[in-house]
Order: structure tokens, then sequence, then C-alpha cells
């Protein structure tokens, strides 16, 4: 095992809790200043990485010059931070005055979004979505980088072009075809930077135990208010202390902007963060959460949303249960993509572009191929491909849409209108089926024992929820990683079910 590869995963067994359990393959966090070290040693790969993020920005100076519309979003998010300095009102009417004539929305992000957006006023409206686009290519090669150190690798030696830069490359360019992506650059939007803060913290800057740990998730959620959720997935996994600083991050800013903008801060959390119709149509095909799907099936029913609440609601033990399952058996990155589209699922409104966590799902389902016999290689590699063939298909908006018309789909069309939020629930009701029936004996047998149940539903009895064995020290060592023995989690940290709801997404 070489040097280089030694580091490429936290050696952190020095400081956990005795009564934590041994933590698999792929639990380690990255090393990412060693994987970075080793890009800047290949000039090829280096060149690889930025040129497409170069590219955005030559774009943007090209649509400046040639006053091209680029960026609707982006151009919103460079008005509201011009309306900040100015001292204009963030939230009084539907528009602002710096916004250009093709991107006349409203502001419907927090007033902290405005404040972290003024670097965007320095440019040109066209110039900030090549600088926000090449940003966001950026952030998903990290998280792309970051979701494979956090996945265990394939026993024997790699080929030449499946080294980690290689891989980290060619997936981004993969990547750009999904519709959540290219979408997100088109429209200049900054769910892959979100993305890109919230798998950073959590699995790297947290697992290693550091001082800084959460303060990412507390920006994203000052950014968006959906991934204040990403809090209590650091408390149930035992991080309060990094939960803690992701809130106290989160307030901070809030005290901030009240301190700087008081009348913004106070219309936006006393009224504008109420206002759904600011954020658009929530039937809406574009619109891929619970709340969207009912509203479109109901006709606009006046307790459609409420419903949507509810059964998000109940589906909150389940997705408490799955993550946790996936905790305790050193599956981090699965861990967080439950969380991830637990709140997709469960926010009021989820667009399209929001799915770019379909990235590391991708990543996930690929990565499970090499540990499979060749009847099992052959299902996951359909799995895989129906996932990507989803979210590169753009279905649900070929569909009639608009004006209405999702109100009147047929039965069918309802089906593929909703094919982003379905595919979480069927992975899901896959998983909990194979659980169910490869712990059928067990379940048997526990139900006149109820401790033996409590210990199955825990994890610490019959197999684990969702995947094979994991694999042993040895490949562990074979493979070039060093994980830690144990779990890590700060010194007060501990395993608690429970669940939180963030409230209402933002354009």
């Amino acid at each position: 095992m070489s040097t280089s590869d030694l580091r490429e995963a936290d050696t952190s067994a020095h400081s956990a809790p005795a009564d934590s359990r041994p933590e698999p393959a792929g639990s380690a966090p990255l090393q990412l200043r060693a994987s970075f070290d080793r890009l800047l040693a290949r000039p090829r790969s280096l060149v690889l990485v930025l040129a497409l993020p170069a590219l955005m920005i030559v774009a943007g100076i090209v649509g400046w010059l040639m006053d091209l519309q680029l960026g609707v979003d982006s151009a919103v998010y460079r008005a509201g931070a011009v309306t900040l300095l100015h001292g204009d009102p963030l939230y009084e009417t539907n528009t602002l005055a710096p916004e250009p004539f093709w991107a006349l929305l409203p502001f419907t992000y927090p007033p902290t979004a405005a404040l972290l957006f003024v670097p965007l006023a320095v440019f040109p409206v066209q110039v900030a979505w090549g600088v926000l686009s090449a940003v966001s290519l950026l952030a998903m090669t990290v998280v792309i980088r970051v979701a494979l150190g956090a996945l265990p690798r394939p026993k024997g030696e790699l080929p030449v072009w499946a080294s980690p830069a290689r891989v980290t490359v060619l997936s981004a360019v993969l990547f750009f075809a999904l519709e959540p992506v290219w979408r997100t650059i088109f429209l200049g939007q900054i769910n892959l930077i979100l993305m890109a803060l919230i798998v950073l913290d959590v699995l790297v800057v947290c697992a290693r135990g550091s001082r800084w740990g959460g303060v990412m998730v507390g920006v994203a959620a000052a950014v968006k208010l959906t991934p204040l959720i990403f809090i209590p997935h650091l408390l149930f996994t035992g991080r309060r202390m990094d939960a803690l600083r992701a809130m106290g991050t989160f307030l901070g800013l809030q005290v901030l902007v009240f301190a700087l903008i008081p009348s913004d801060a106070w219309r936006f959390w006393t009224h504008t963060v109420f206002n759904a119709g600011r954020i658009g149509p929530m039937h809406w095909a574009g619109n891929q959460s619970l709340n969207g799907l009912f509203n479109r099936m109901t006709d606009l029913a006046p307790w459609a949303s409420n419903a949507a609440i509810v059964v998000g609601l109940a589906l909150a033990p389940l997705a408490v249960w799955l993550m946790l399952r996936f905790h305790r058996s050193g599956r981090p990155l699965e861990a967080l993509l439950v969380t991830a589209f637990y709140a997709l699922l469960l926010s009021p409104v989820s667009w399209s572009h929001h799915w770019v966590w379909a990235v590391p799902l991708i990543m996930v389902l690929v990565s499970k191929l090499p540990h499979a016999d060749p009847v099992k290689t052959r299902k996951r590699w359909i799995a895989a491909g129906a996932v990507f063939v989803v979210f590169v298909s753009c279905v649900l908006l070929v569909l009639p849409n608009g004006r209405n018309l999702e109100l009147h789909w047929a039965f069918w069309q309802y089906i593929l209108g909703s094919a982003y939020l379905l595919v979480p629930v069927v992975l899901v009701a896959v998983l909990a089926g194979r659980w169910l029936w490869r712990n059928r004996d067990t379940l048997r047998g526990s139900l006149r024992d109820r401790d033996t149940l409590i210990a199955l539903l825990r994890g610490r009895a019959g197999t684990t929820a969702c995947d094979d064995a994991q694999p042993s020290a040895a490949d562990i060592a074979a493979s070039g990683r060093v994980g830690s023995s144990v779990p890590r989690s700060n010194s007060a940290g501990s395993n608690s079910a429970g669940s939180s709801a963030a409230g209402s997404d933002q354009r």
C-alpha cells in the first residue's frame, strides 16, 4: 500500500466512544488535501477538471458582450445583492429594480442569501451567471470526489482508467447530461453549491471531529431553508456539537441581517416566508414534491397541501430508521442521501433542478456493481440505468404542462409526471421488501420477543437493511483505505431517533 493511498482516508481511530461498533469500508472521511495534491500532480486531469468551468466563464463574457439572456435565477440573485447594497426593500414588490426585463421574478430567498450574493454584484448579469455556473461545476466535481472516497472500492487492482481522478472527470462530464444538473447551470441556480457544502460538511469536516463541523450546513440553510433538515441529521447520527454549530451559524446570520436590514428581515420572517405564491404554482409539473403531486391529483383542493404534510410526516419514522441503519452499518453517504431525498419529498416546492442529489445516488448504485455476482450485477445495472434515464429523459417536462394542463392528466401521465419523486419511493420500497424477506425467519421469532424485535429494528440482529455484507478489515486494507475502528462522533454524541421538517423551500 503506497503512502498516497494511505492518505486517502482519515485515520481517526484515536478518540471515539468505547461503546461504538466497528465501521466498515467507506466510512472514513476523505483526505481532500492529499487528493487535490495528486490532482495537481496530473496536469491533464487538472485541465479536464477546469475546462468546463472555464468555458462557462468565457460563455458569460461572450453573453455580456452580445447582450444575451443568460441565467434567469442568477440575475435575480445579483439583483437581490444590488438591491441590498442600495438600501432598497427586497420583498415589498414582486420584482426588483436591477432585474433585467427577461428575469422579472420576486426575490424569495432569506435576506441572508442576498447578503451572501453580494460578490455577484461586482459582475455584469451574464458574467455573474458564468462565474456562478463555473463554481457550480467545480462543486459537483467535489461532490463526486467526496462520494468516491465515501464508497468502498472494488477488490483487487483497478484498471488505469478507474483511478479516482479519471473517474471524477468522466463522471462530471457524464452527469452534466442529468436534467437537474444542466438546468441548474442553465438557470444559474445554486443547488450544486449547496449540495457540495452539505456533503463536504457532513462527510468530511464533521467526520473528522473538526471544530468547524456544521458551519457549512448552517450557511446552506441560511441561503435556502430546506437544508435545515440536515441539522437533525447531525443530531441523529450522534454529532450534537456539529448540530449546535450548524444551528448557531444559521441563527448568527439571521442576527446579522436583523442588525443590517431589520425591515427586510422582519418582513421575510413574518410574511414572505409564508407566501408560497411568490415561489410559483404548486401544481406545476416541475414541482416534484408530495405537495406538488397532491395538488395536481386533487385539482388544487384546499386540503391538498395539508394532506401532503401529513403523509410526509408519516414517512418520517421510516426515513429516520433507514438513515440510522445506513449510518450504523458504516455507510454515511447513503444515510445522507436518505435525509436529502426525504427533504425533497417533504418540501412544499422541489423544482426539478433541486434534484441534483441524483448525482451521488447514481454513484452509490454504480458502486454496488463490482461487489455482486452476475445475476445481481445485471439487476443492479438495470436499477442504475433506470435511475440515470429518469433524470436524463426530462419526461416530466415533456408531458403537457403549464396553464393548468397538469390538472387534466390521465393516470399514466401522473405516474410519468412524478418520475423524480417516485425514484426514492421505489428504491425504499425495494430495500424494505428485501429486508423483510431476508429477515422473515427472525421476524417470526421476534414477534414473541420484544427485545429481539427492537434489536432487529436497530440493526443489531439479522442482516443489514439494504445491501450485502460489507468488506472485511483485510479488504479495507487491501483497497488502500484506512478507516476508523469506530464511528466518529462528538464526545457528547448519541444515536437518537426523531424527525424534523424544514421550512418552505425557496426557488
